[in-house]
């Protein structure tokens, strides 16, 4: 195929495939990360999460959130359908995003629940929280990263998925650049203070993070960086000072 007819067979891709999306939300990400990994063009509509538009209502009825990736017209949502929607529709390209062998397939969704259901919930209480709370979600979330960490060193692959990026990594893929935000918020940016994930404590899952994050299809659609961290910011000030004021409101009844 001469370049005139690669560039009008992408043109005419990315009139087929569309993606709704927010700049900040990793589950976007993951599915910018995985078009990208089976190098698909499309069209990127950013949407304002304050005052959704009538398009995301319209494709996504149901839980009217992103990501939703709209191929021919027709809409699917959730960031773990589309991400094996994108594997299966493009299969021809590219590496396989979930592994083809039926039992490792398993293993693959099941550490992406781990994901959803066992880590975040600690991580997230750790970075909003203060005091006492504070701690034990640190300890809690230290506890499953630990579970990770084996995971990766017993395998002595460089990834979850193997030798390159697969479904659980990008699965995984927010403990790659959020942790590292968290502890600066957490800590006060000046490099002291506990630290969720060392070289020392868990060396295959930092070097995880390093390497995904500089894998061909990730580095070159990471989040702004210098916006990201003053949110995240901003999301743990409006959580303390709500869990503060609840404080105060218990002491005076």
């Amino acid at each position: 195929m001469d370049h005139h007819l690669e560039q009008q067979a992408a043109e005419s891709e990315k009139k087929a495939v569309k993606l709704l999306g927010m700049w900040a939300s990793p589950y976007v990400l993951q599915v910018r990360w995985a078009l990208a990994m089976k190098g698909v063009e499309y069209e990127y509509v950013e949407e304002d999460l304050r005052s959704k538009s009538a398009q995301l209502l319209a494709y996504n009825p149901v839980h009217k959130k992103v990501p939703v990736l709209v191929y021919h017209g027709r809409p699917i949502a959730e960031s773990q359908v589309i991400l094996e929607f994108i594997d299966d529709a493009w299969n021809h390209r590219g590496d396989p995003i979930l592994p083809r062998d039926p039992y490792r397939r398993a293993m693959a969704r099941f550490w992406a629940r781990f994901k959803q259901d066992k880590l975040s919930p600690p991580i997230w209480r750790w970075f909003t929280t203060e005091g006492e709370e504070q701690e034990a979600a640190y300890e809690a979330a230290v506890e499953q990263l630990l579970v990770l960490e084996k995971e990766l060193a017993v395998s002595g692959k460089p990834f979850f998925g193997g030798e390159k990026v697969g479904f659980v990594d990008l699965s995984l893929s927010p403990l790659a650049y959020v942790i590292p935000i968290y502890e600066e918020i957490v800590t006060g940016g000046g490099g002291g203070g506990v630290k969720m994930v060392t070289e020392e404590k868990m060396p295959s899952l930092a070097a995880w993070m390093g390497r995904f994050l500089s894998s061909p299809a990730v580095r070159g659609h990471l989040p702004p960086l210098e916006k990201l961290r003053p949110r995240c910011q901003a999301m743990r000030e409006a959580f303390l000072v709500s869990a503060r004021a609840k404080v105060e409101q218990q002491q005076q009844q």
